[in-house]
């Protein structure tokens, strides 16, 4: 994508560093995802953690998605951006109680109830307020996703939803609350998943907690399995845009439902990771006895991720290759910390001083994650047209 001269012309003229968007990309992508629920009759929501810019939420409001937010914040932008109120789910384990009355004065969709303390509050607040609360109760399935512990969230023993020794108990307390309405489920194993095997083994678990509930004079409406699908980071060309159709096959084909139950999935990197890249300029090189170093201008401060959790992302200089002798660079930043590193021996054309770079699959947990740490300037972004 970036291997061309009228990339490197365009770019040369702007300040760096800046994440761009390619929201053609976008587009493609979200009509890829758009089409394949459609035909299931499935609900997306987008996760606006992944990435909240303005451009990029404008885009996914226009196709009609919903939205999931996990901060009272969240849910105002994603109603100040023209989401539709009762298509916004809120979820997080530690919603305040201004967040939660704010989200109950909206009339969003419902809430992602991750304990049973919450569930009191919200009952609380709502009765307060004279109002029903719709609720899904989040539930743990107890699935490892085989993924960085950082982002694995489906295990008994991490900090997210309800686990499955306190459901009794959270049954009992639901059917006590009387401005709390059940309308659905709840379940999410963690992010950036390739093996489809995994969500296989999530409709087991979400089969089985339905019946549970079922079984006891339940109905579920609604069966919220969540996100987590994963992109690819090593050939972003080669693989612009995830497989939503084997990701939505696995839970048409395992998922036990009747006609009159929705099934909604909670989206966010595999729609925006693949548009946004982050560009930088080389400010030095630096060779020491068994190293070659690329110090640019971004830093940890514009992407987190490969410092808070050794992530991978696919580094490429910009501009046509002339068939330079090919080195292996640490690729650095100019942050004073020594995890301030975007990759380690990357093979790159011979890099010089003003060269461009790009940093690929940024789109999510990019721009959102980005801080003033050593009173650095706000990131900047340029667009694509669509």
């Amino acid at each position: 994508m970036f291997n061309n001269k009228t990339m490197l012309d365009r770019f040369s003229a702007l300040e760096t560093p800046f994440y761009f968007y390619d929201l053609d990309l976008l587009e493609q992508t979200l009509d890829a995802a758009k089409k394949a629920a459609d035909k299931r009759g499935f609900h997306i929501h987008y996760a606006l953690k992944a990435n909240f810019n303005e451009h990029i939420l404008a885009l996914i409001q226009s196709k009609g998605f919903g939205a999931d937010c996990v901060s009272g914040n969240e849910v105002q932008k994603s109603i100040d951006m023209g989401f539709d109120a009762s298509k916004i789910t809120f979820a997080g384990v530690g919603k305040s109680d201004k967040e939660i009355i704010a989200a109950l004065q909206h009339h969003i969709f419902a809430f992602n109830v991750e304990s049973i303390q919450e569930m009191e509050v919200i009952n609380d607040l709502a009765q307060r307020l004279g109002v029903t609360a719709n609720v899904s109760l989040r539930i743990n399935p107890n699935i490892d996703a085989h993924t960085h512990h950082y982002i694995t969230t489906g295990l008994d023993e991490n900090k997210f939803g309800v686990p499955n020794s306190e459901l009794e108990k959270a049954a009992s307390v639901l059917r006590g609350c009387e401005a709390v309405n059940l309308v659905g489920l709840h379940f999410h194993v963690g992010s950036q998943i390739l093996d489809m095997n995994v969500f296989k083994s999530l409709c087991v678990k979400v089969n089985e907690w339905k019946n549970w509930f079922e079984e006891r004079g339940t109905y579920i409406k609604v069966l919220n399995v969540g996100g987590g699908l994963g992109v690819d980071y090593k050939a972003p060309d080669e693989n612009p845009i995830p497989d939503f159709e084997a990701y939505f096959d696995v839970f048409d084909k395992f998922l036990e439902r009747n006609s009159k139950q929705e099934v909604h999935f909670e989206l966010g990197r595999a729609l925006v990771a693949q548009c946004g890249s982050l560009v930088s300029k080389v400010l030095y090189t630096k060779s020491g006895i068994k190293k070659h170093f690329l110090i640019v201008d971004a830093g940890m401060t514009e992407l987190m991720r490969p410092a808070l959790y050794q992530a991978y992302h696919k580094i490429e200089r910009i501009g046509e290759d002339k068939g330079e002798e090919v080195l292996n660079y640490d690729v650095v930043g100019p942050i004073c910390e020594s995890s301030d590193c975007f990759g380690k021996e990357v093979e790159l054309p011979r890099c010089q001083r003003g060269d461009l770079i790009a940093i690929r699959t940024a789109g999510a947990y990019g721009e959102v994650m980005a801080s003033r740490y050593n009173l650095r300037e706000e990131i900047r972004y340029v667009y694509s047209e669509v």
